[in-house]
């Protein structure tokens, strides 16, 4: 019943985690990958791709994830942030810069009041492979430096064995060490194997607390997909309907042009509602897609379209 549903019973051990889980709906794989095939190929009209094209700007998690990154690369990733074309200041700003927790502080900095969040990846990311105190060290040093989310990745080998517990438990603990954070839960889908497993980490991940859930690190191929995505809209939306509880979506990793950015936009409208199109709700996690996404709105200013090295590489 919508509002009222408690899993506490279900969350009482691995053996009711596990019947919970397993008995959900099964995933027809061709009907999935078909539907998401026709979805893709909807059409919309120039008035409604200029308004998806800024949409989806506004989703963007702008991300740098190297090694190499440095201060002042992050700085400049902030900037552009804040104000994507210099040149057209009517262009809105993304979402979010998602970067390690180490340059959480630089990030902040930069960005100050503008309301662009700064997102911090952790739990040992991308293997969300360490003890449970390092991942929740983690987690508070990024938060003390003043991340406003937390992306952390699941132990997908616990996942894998069974050990369902084990997972909601921790989703559990880093909630909490979230504090005031909002916690993206990254599945890492291209490890998963089947799509029944991309249904049941959905539902583990929003039973236990997380207010996002999230395709890839984007370390890992495939990374996000149209069916996989479209598996996870679906369990928000059923989520919703058990609960009343909203939960976002955020597929990330390879999304590279706007072209398919808004074949997403379109699988969010037909799969969870349009309550879903909305940066509080759904994201893209990118580092290149932000650029295609300028060239194409200023295509339909101008008429013609900048070069790619128009706006800066990142």
């Amino acid at each position: 019943m919508a509002g009222s549903t408690s899993f506490d019973d279900i969350t009482a051990s691995n053996a009711s985690l596990r019947r919970f889980l397993h008995g959900l709906p099964g995933v027809d794989q061709v009907g999935a990958e078909a539907r998401a095939a026709s979805l893709g190929t909807r059409s919309i009209k120039t008035t409604a791709k200029a308004y998806a094209l800024d949409l989806a700007i506004r989703m963007v998690d702008l991300t740098t994830l190297e090694g190499q990154d440095t201060p002042g690369k992050v700085r400049a990733l902030a900037s552009k942030a804040m104000r994507p074309d210099p040149a057209d200041l009517s262009c809105p700003q993304v979402a979010a810069v998602c970067v390690y927790p180490d340059m959480v502080g630089v990030a902040k900095e930069t960005l100050g009041s503008s309301g662009v969040n700064v997102a911090a990846v952790a739990t040992a990311f991308p293997s969300g492979r360490a003890a449970l105190d390092i991942k929740l060290a983690d987690t508070r040093d990024a938060v003390e430096a003043g991340a406003d989310e937390i992306d952390m990745v699941i132990d997908r080998g616990a996942f894998l064995a069974g050990n369902y517990l084990q997972v909601f438990e921790e989703i559990v603990a880093v909630r909490e060490a979230c504090g005031d954070a909002h916690l993206k839960v990254i599945f890492e889908t291209g490890e998963l194997q089947t799509y029944d497993n991309v249904r049941r980490v959905s539902w583990l991940a929003m039973m236990a607390g997380g207010h996002f859930i999230k395709t890839s690190t984007g370390k890992v191929q495939p990374a996000a997909t149209l069916p996989v995505t479209m598996i996870m809209l679906e369990a928000v939306r059923d989520f919703r309907e058990a609960t009343g509880q909203m939960i976002g979506v955020k597929p990330a990793g390879g999304i590279r042009t706007a072209k398919d950015a808004i074949k997403y936009l379109v699988t969010v409208n037909e799969v969870a509602g349009p309550d879903w199109l909305d940066p509080d709700w759904f994201r893209f996690g990118a580092s290149t897609l932000l650029n295609d996404l300028l060239m194409q709105r200023t295509k339909m200013t101008t008429g013609r379209y900048s070069g790619p090295d128009y706006f800066t590489l990142d």
